[in-house]
């Protein structure tokens, strides 16, 4: 049986980045606090805690002192680094500077809104780590919409502002922003509409490679967290163009019958799924067979 790694999955530069600042800081310290799940795997997250890795609320940041603290790839609301000020702490900042970007494309916006009566509107997950900061640009005022129902937030006599959480689906944000366009042509007056297409590339590029990756073989393993809204994203795409796509966060979930009849088979993984995890499904594989 042939089992081939997608070269082109595993970690994007920004969870790439996080994770060395947090391994380079834990050599020299015997506890680094990390604000959420440093990436959405909990693999990972397991492997990082054994070496000093600790992994806290927003709500546990508040009774936090003299200590420091890792900023994951998501960003952050400007009220954590608030915080952080009075209770001394020491942050790590290892905000993806796509995230970083966006951040300061939607504080702009926010503003200039501010005179045009409009809104901002953030194609995102709700409570998702990276939507969390970006809203925090807005003093909490931007819209939140995740599907078509969600478009009845928004006043569509007002000047609306679009953008994207970075992980999100190409296709889901091109489909939000013809719905918003259809509605407002409804309208008697011409309301100002700009889209931003802010997903990032990384993300992006990897929905037309994982189309061709997963006909290029019998039996598709997805390896991702489950509560990684990119390899959500990721396996609808494997799921679309390979019905024996099956979502697994490790070997312990592959099921026997899978394998039957199979030649050849192909892992491939989210933006936070790591290389290792990828490599330890294969030598299952090899090994099952």
């Amino acid at each position: 049986m042939e089992v081939t790694i997608d070269k082109n999955s595993g970690y994007c530069f920004g969870v790439e980045y996080a994770i060395k600042m947090a391994e380079d800081e834990m050599a020299h310290s015997s506890t680094l606090y990390c604000l959420g799940d440093i990436v959405h795997n909990d693999m990972e997250v397991k492997r990082l805690n054994e070496q000093g890795l600790r992994v806290i609320s927003r709500e546990d940041l508040a009774d936090l002192k003299d200590c420091k603290v890792l900023i994951r790839a998501h960003g952050e609301p400007p009220e954590t680094y608030r915080l952080a000020m009075e209770n001394n702490i020491t942050l790590i900042d290892a905000s993806c500077p796509v995230v970083l970007k966006l951040q300061n494309r939607v504080k702009t916006a926010h503003d200039k809104m501010q005179d045009d009566n409009g809104q901002v509107v953030i194609y995102g997950k709700k409570g998702h780590a990276e939507v969390i900061g970006l809203v925090g640009q807005t003093n909490e005022e931007a819209l939140i919409v995740s599907e078509e129902k969600d478009l009845e937030l928004l006043d569509f006599n007002r000047p609306v502002t679009l953008f994207s959480q970075t992980t999100k689906s190409t296709k889901g944000f091109y489909a939000l922003k013809e719905s918003i366009e259809n509605k407002m042509q409804q309208k008697a007056e011409v309301v100002d509409f700009q889209a931003n297409d802010s997903i990032c590339r990384q993300v992006s590029n990897r929905e037309p490679q994982l189309e061709r990756f997963s006909q290029e073989h019998d039996l598709i393993l997805f390896v991702s967290g489950k509560k990684s809204s990119n390899g959500k994203a990721l396996y609808a795409v494997c799921k679309t163009h390979n019905p024996k796509s099956y979502f697994i966060e490790s070997e312990a979930e592959v099921l026997p019958e899978w394998l039957e009849g199979v030649n050849s088979v192909g892992i491939c993984g989210a933006t936070s799924t790591p290389m290792w995890l990828m490599e330890q499904v294969a030598d299952f594989i090899k090994k099952a067979n």
